[in-house]
């Protein structure tokens, strides 16, 4: 099959001995006119014939072209179509997933300032309880410190008392 070059090529040459053939035999005798005439017309035909060749092969190249482009088309869509089926399967994973994130996230926030007020909380509770404990220990010593006064104190009384009861026994 000859490309499109040689073809072009062939009719130029055709072209080119046509007119050629013309310019030769202007002075010949009409015998040779005809024939010129006959070559021109065969050139003519051939010329026609290659054209339409051309024309042939350029309609069934389009043709083909059309349809792989039909077929293109169709993979396109048939691909399109996985893509939203995949999308549709993961989708309402991703959903969930992002809703159970935010609520996460939205947990660590609210727990953060709760842990600080519950580390706050837990401070003041040791000092208060410190401070419990050691005013528990002051009064603890403080009762304990009351307790000897009062039994000195009793005792010092009862002393007091027996020394005057001796002493009212004496005089009577």
């Amino acid at each position: 099959m000859a490309t499109p070059k040689q073809i072009w090529e062939q009719q130029q040459s055709q072209m080119q001995r046509v007119k050629n053939s013309g310019i030769i035999l202007t002075n010949e005798t009409p015998l040779k006119d005809d024939k010129e005439e006959e070559m021109a017309k065969s050139a003519l035909a051939l010329f026609r014939a290659k054209e339409e060749e051309i024309e042939r092969k350029k309609m069934e190249v389009r043709d083909k072209v059309q349809a792989y482009m039909g077929r293109v088309e169709e993979a396109t869509r048939r691909l399109s179509d996985i893509r939203e089926e995949l999308d549709a399967l993961i989708d309402p994973m991703r959903k969930d997933i992002a809703f159970l994130r935010k609520k996460i996230d939205t947990a660590n926030r609210e727990l953060k300032p709760l842990g600080q007020s519950c580390q706050k909380k837990e401070r003041e509770y040791k000092e208060a309880l410190e401070a419990f404990n050691d005013k528990n220990k002051e009064k603890t010593q403080l009762v304990s410190k009351l307790m000897e006064l009062v039994s000195e104190s009793e005792r010092l009384r009862m002393k007091k008392l027996e020394e005057l009861s001796k002493s009212i026994e004496t005089l009577s």
